[in-house]
């Protein structure tokens, strides 16, 4: 089966992205771990453990492991909701959102080649 020429298209943009990000100092995120954190910065507040496995559609224990990453990266932090401890709030912080806006930028600028230097650069 060919695919259409927007579907090469789109690949091949993904693709150098992927390569940016791969080669640039930024952390090696997962496709999982990058899907919770684009879905707690882009979908509307609050986030839990488990809005976030039914909006991916996966397991609490899946989603718990990627929020385990993200927090030590230091892109997302948990609060507990201060009307029922047993409800955790996830959140983005700063590091997130910069890693994010950077990813951002590479996907703007993935119309060109590859660069040779990474745009995506380690968040501190």
């Amino acid at each position: 089966m060919e695919l259409a020429r927007e579907q090469l298209e789109a690949l091949d943009l993904w693709r150098r992205v992927t390569v940016t990000t791969v080669r640039s100092d930024a952390p090696d995120l997962t496709a999982r771990q990058l899907a919770v954190l684009m879905t707690v910065r882009l979908q509307p507040a609050p986030h839990t453990v488990r809005g976030l496995a039914a909006a991916l559609n996966v397991g609490k224990p899946a989603i718990t492991r990627a929020l385990d990453t993200l927090s030590r990266l230091g892109f997302v932090q948990r609060r507990r909701d201060p009307k029922d401890g047993r409800n955790v709030f996830v959140e983005g912080t700063e590091k997130g959102d910069a890693f994010l806006d950077l990813l951002g930028e590479t996907i703007l600028q993935g119309d060109g080649a590859v660069q040779q230097r990474p745009v995506l650069q380690a968040v501190s």
